[in-house]
């Protein structure tokens, strides 16, 4: 008996739940939209209809190999972050919610000061933070950076999808370098570096460990690689007065702090996450007089 778009959309829900995932609900309509070829409002409207069954073929590939452990995002193509829409590749870490936290400080930021900014958003992987920051702060101008020129590839996509690209640059930089020439008088940067020990990396959950890039991942013997590296080498490229944003990993705040107060930041503050977990960090480069 054919299935209705809806039909598609429970069995897809309680297949997922049953492996304990928990946003199964959002995650099936991704998963039944794709294998359509629908947007969300083309699925409510067409929830009553029979889907065909080709469309119910590609479903079931779409969820075996999810309950195989692929993230859906990858599956897909696509992820929101921001209320931006993004293509997401296996070239870049999927945007999380807790990477908000990140975007809301630095638009918070640049919002308190007066006329044009420059924000740098090294280690950018889709370019989601930084194409947040460009979105909410339409008087700023932002370089997104990445080592990856697959993810550089993603993040200029992303750009155009969000009709941003002429207020973004994308450039290549190695965060663990010394920085460019073309680098300089940023007033805020932020990072999401890979910030997950080595030794770490093989316990992490198969979504991430076997899907996301390495590259993306892994910051060194004890996570700390990208942090020491930007605040002692990138913190050239801001101005005086300016703001350098992390995120970061869980228990990594009080040697990221540590580290930024010895390179010259001061004002340092740290932000939690919805779960009270502090996420980022933020401080404010000062210059001898």
């Amino acid at each position: 008996m054919p299935s209705t778009y809806n039909d598609l959309y429970l069995d897809t829900r309680r297949a997922l739940k049953r492996i304990g995932v928990e946003s199964a609900a959002l995650e099936a309509r991704e998963i039944v939209c794709c294998a359509a070829n629908k947007s969300k409002e083309e699925f409510l409207r067409d929830c009553r209809l029979y889907a065909s069954p080709e469309i119910e073929e590609r479903a079931a590939a779409l969820l075996e190999r999810r309950l195989q452990g692929e993230p859906v995002a990858y599956l897909v193509g696509e992820w929101e972050f921001y209320g931006l829409p993004l293509t997401i590749t296996r070239d870049v870490l999927i945007p999380r919610d807790d990477t908000c936290v990140l975007a809301d400080q630095a638009i918070a930021y640049l919002k308190g000061l007066e006329g044009p900014a420059r924000v740098l958003d090294l280690c950018t992987g889709s370019g989601c933070v930084g194409l947040a920051i460009a979105s909410q702060a339409p008087d700023c101008r932002v370089v997104l950076a990445d080592v990856s020129e697959a993810a550089l590839r993603v993040a200029r996509t992303n750009a155009r999808l969000n009709h941003l690209q002429s207020r973004v640059a994308i450039l290549s930089a190695d965060a663990r370098e010394t920085p460019p020439a073309n680098f300089d008088n940023f007033h805020c940067i932020v990072s999401n570096p890979p910030y997950i020990p080595r030794g770490d990396i093989p316990g992490l959950d198969g979504s991430v460990r076997d899907y996301e890039p390495l590259l993306a991942l892994d910051g060194g013997e004890d996570g700390l690689d990208f942090y020491r590296s930007i605040t002692r080498k990138w913190k050239q490229t801001l101005l005086g007065g300016g703001r350098l944003l992390f995120e970061l990993g869980i228990g990594q705040a009080d040697a990221v702090l540590r580290l930024m107060r010895s390179e010259g930041f001061g004002d340092l503050e740290l932000y939690e996450d919805t779960q009270g977990i502090p996420r980022v960090i933020g401080g404010t480069l000062y210059t001898e007089i």
